[in-house]
């Protein structure tokens, strides 16, 4: 048997009249950022994707289970004169799938504000589309039905200029000499970039059988994000819905959906985050690999979803063992009156991570991972509208079995004093609308640790404070295509470890005490057709 060890650590009611946006004033104080973060010399350009910290160990180090994953991108604001009863028109709920579908718009001769509110947020109506597996119930629902206009496929990426700068970082003391010891430098990166390419193709294969399917293409090499085969309504009932391939679990704040594209802000330091020296490998915001159950009411306001998932985190094959995962989702929108109608919602995930695999002349065999060992992520989180202000809060608490925490073997004893990792996390993102082109965008992040895996461990190791601000304006959108120019600036401190981010060297300061800050400066030109 292979031992491992640990390896070095919606809503607005109506449509208001359009207001001045100070884009002018908001691009300028980003301008202002540059040149305050710029120093006078940089060492190269870094892409703007998150890579895992080079904190986790275990099998899935040495099965290669540990993976990159990409910061996804954001989203338009929707015309409340749309096509929706006035319940539909007076809320935005969770985002689902990954980004915004013009192609829906060309099939069905609908704007794309019929669906969202800032692409590829989804609007109430948008959200009734999705749960009714891209269907409208009319004859344009069949996969025969053309639009002369109509092509199944959407393209999406984001020509972009970007500043990464990392504080704290351990480089070699005189350069080129590993043998010189480690002093700490912040480190600067910048320039001219591409997100990749994200192919997206979902809708009916018949009805009441819907189906997604997205691919991406990064750095020279494509990769499935999404595939998946939705079987709807069964036993002619919203309540009854099937799902299984690969897709993002019913998360009521959706990292596909965000609206933040930086190196730091594109991602939720909540969903990715695990103790240093923990070796569980699992995101909240991954799309996850299994079948899904899942029901809604007539106008969905009422949601539930249950599902089964394979330990890989969304990587294909077996690699990671005999045991599943599970996962739980329930939401309810409600009327508040005069501010709209407000979504809350509870979610949970289980799971389980192999820690022993049978070996071939040394090399673990995919598939035979044993002594399972759990973990488990659960809280609660809500989407609610206050006129033009949308606020989505989230609360995470999340605990890790010891021997995940610790990186033991679990065929063997724990260390002494050993314990379950244990941490609290929160965020809360906020969106101000101006109007129907320019929205202002912030999240504030919080990742606190309860229980570390040892008492000798310092109590505040790994905890994460992250903000983001941004500004996105639209100066088109259509049934063909859509555009936003965005601007960010995000900044995420960690204490001893590496940022979640992976900006920098990708490895953690000199000393578990020092706090780390990662900062990224984005100008984007985010596009879809």
């Amino acid at each position: 048997m292979i031992k491992w060890f640990p390896m070095p650590s919606q809503g607005r009611r109506s449509t208001r009249p359009t207001i001045p946006t100070g884009r002018a004033a908001v691009t300028t104080v980003l301008v202002l950022s540059t040149l305050a973060l710029a120093p006078p010399r940089v060492t190269g350009v870094h892409s703007a994707r998150r890579a895992p910290p080079d904190n986790a160990a275990g099998p899935y180090a040495v099965a290669g289970l540990i993976h990159m994953a990409r910061s996804d991108k954001a989203g338009f604001r929707a015309d409340d004169r749309g096509i929706a009863p006035d319940y539909n028109r007076r809320y935005a709920l969770a985002r689902h799938s990954k980004v915004l579908i013009p192609a829906f718009a060309r099939k069905f001769s609908l704007p794309c504000s019929a669906c969202h509110t800032v692409w590829p947020e989804l609007n109430s109506f948008g959200q009734r589309f999705r749960d009714n597996g891209y269907q409208l119930g009319n004859d344009r629902d069949a996969p025969i039905w053309q639009n002369p206009s109509y092509f199944p496929l959407a393209v999406r990426t984001t020509p972009q200029w970007h500043l990464e700068r990392t504080t704290r970082q351990p480089v070699d003391a005189v350069r080129g000499d590993p043998t010189s010891g480690k002093v700490e430098r912040t480190i600067t990166q910048q320039g001219f970039d591409l997100s990749g390419v994200d192919f997206l193709m979902l809708g009916t294969l018949h009805k009441n059988i819907s189906f997604g399917f997205i691919a991406a293409a990064e750095d020279g090499s494509l990769g499935v994000e999404a595939a998946y085969v939705r079987f709807d309504d069964l036993f002619n009932s919203h309540w009854a819905n099937f799902k299984v391939g690969k897709f993002e679990l019913d998360n009521l704040v959706s990292e596909k959906r965000g609206v933040f594209l930086s190196g730091n802000g594109g991602f939720y330091q909540n969903y990715h985050f695990a103790p240093v020296g923990d070796a569980t490998t699992f995101g909240l915001g991954d799309n996850q690999i299994g079948a899904e159950f899942s029901g809604h009411s007539a106008n969905s306001y009422t949601r539930y979803g249950a599902g089964i998932f394979g330990t890989t985190d969304g990587e294909s094959g077996v690699a990671g063992g005999r045991a599943y995962d599970a996962s739980l989702t329930f939401s309810q929108a409600f009327d508040a009156g005069s501010l709209g109608i407000q979504r809350i919602g509870a979610y949970a995930y289980v799971g389980q991570r192999p820690t022993v695999f049978e070996t071939a002349d040394g090399e673990p065999i995919a598939g035979t991972g044993t002594a399972n060992k759990p973990f488990q992520r659960y809280g609660v989180a809500g989407d609610f509208f206050f006129g033009d202000l949308e606020l989505m809060p989230l609360y995470m608490r999340a605990q890790d079995d010891a021997y995940l925490g610790t990186a033991t073997p679990g065929d063997e004893p724990l260390p002494a004093g050993a314990r379950a990792p244990k941490w609290n996390g929160g965020l809360l993102e906020v969106h101000y609308y101006l109007d129907q082109q320019n929205v202002l965008t912030q999240r504030s992040e919080f990742i606190r640790m309860s229980q570390q895996a040892f008492p000798s461990t310092p109590g505040n190791l790994g905890n994460i404070d992250a903000y983001s601000f941004g500004y996105r304006w639209y100066p088109m959108m259509t049934s063909r295509a859509g555009l936003a120019i965005h601007s960010e600036f995000s900044m995420a401190k960690t204490i001893g470890n590496v940022p979640l981010s992976g900006l920098g060297v990708g490895l953690p300061p000199l000393s578990q005490a020092t706090a780390v800050w990662s900062r990224s400066l984005l100008f984007a030109v985010d596009f879809v057709f």
